[in-house]
């Protein structure tokens, strides 16, 4: 058996938690099904039965990790040899815009797919404020950053970048030359090609089977 085991759907916010497994380089096997037709037993895995969803078969435990943010960082602690946690001048940034890419950015995306108006002397209560201020916020700090930490990349960049990849490719984000720069930068990596491909593979698989 692996080290891990990986629940996902082959369209879906497992690929963000997919290019973590390969930047980390963890031994995994993959159960992937549609969301459709998840399996009966997926629900004690994840109650909210969404994916992506791991489960670390450690020290004779089936330790369960969902949520991709979680998932992702959970992996690199895991993993500490490939230099993908921040060092201590990192971490104050790394955990901030993780945080703030799993929270505030994407509730305010599918708030705006959603077609979601919040009244403007409601923006505090939203937490979220709007799509242009958190936008704003990330468009600062990467216009004077190469990535989330700052200068190099970590983990924390598999789950943001992520954020910003399918955004600029569905349009639910502009993209502006901070954006767009930061998207090539992060996805210039084999480990991205290399999970991209897989996940790739399978919603072609899924669209013709």
């Amino acid at each position: 058996m692996a080290e891990f085991t990986f629940y996902t759907v082959a369209m879906s916010r497992g690929q963000i938690s997919r290019w973590a497994l390969h930047e980390a380089g963890a031994d995994y096997d993959q159960v992937v099904f549609e969301f459709a037709s998840r399996p009966d037993n997926f629900t004690k895995i994840n109650p909210m039965n969404k994916v992506p969803a791991l489960v670390h078969h450690h020290g004779g435990h089936d330790l369960v990790i969902t949520e991709a943010a979680a998932i992702n960082h959970y992996l690199a602690e895991t993993h500490p040899d490939k230099g993908l946690l921040p060092d201590a001048h990192e971490k104050a940034a790394y955990f901030r815009w993780l945080f703030f890419a799993a929270g505030p950015l994407e509730q305010a995306v599918v708030a705006q797919a959603m077609d979601w108006k919040v009244p403007k002397e409601r923006t505090g209560m939203a937490g979220f404020g709007s799509l242009e201020l958190a936008l704003s916020a990330m468009e600062d700090w990467l216009s004077g950053n190469d990535f989330v930490a700052g200068k190099r990349f970590t983990m924390a960049d598999t789950y943001v970048g992520s954020q910003f990849v399918w955004g600029l490719r569905f349009g639910s984000i502009p993209e502006t030359p901070a954006f767009k720069a930061y998207v090539e930068r992060v996805t210039d990596r084999p480990t991205y090609s290399e999970a991209n491909a897989i996940d790739a593979k399978l919603i072609e698989d899924s669209a013709t089977g």
